[in-house]
């Protein structure tokens, strides 16, 4: 921006800044059933949501006694593909877990 004069060159890098806005969060979640076993839970949690075992093991706890627990909060892209991740490793385990997302 040569030839702007400061005041003008900040005035537009303001006005930038203030349209800038984050994209929406979604909430993903993983639902109970009868036949997922606890055990693959938790390593789920590990393996596509990064959390530690302990997180993990309370996580799945709550989906357990709740009927549904949140995994964490991500931009839609992101929470899509870890659901659509954790479906395809139900699958190929021969097992129905089911997981969902929903807007923060």
């Amino acid at each position: 921006m040569s030839g702007v004069s400061p005041a003008t060159r900040d005035a537009v890098v303001s006005k930038t800044r203030d349209q800038i806005q984050e994209p929406p969060m979604y909430r993903l979640l993983l639902h109970n059933d009868d036949y997922t076993t606890m055990e693959f839970v938790v390593e789920v949690l590990m393996g596509v949501c990064h959390k530690s075992f302990e997180e993990a093991a309370r996580i799945m706890m709550s989906v357990h006694k709740r009927g549904s627990g949140v995994c964490g909060i991500y931009t839609y892209e992101i929470a899509e593909t870890k659901s659509e991740t954790i479906h395809k490793m139900a699958r190929e385990r021969g097992f129905p877990l089911k997981s969902s997302i929903e807007k923060v």
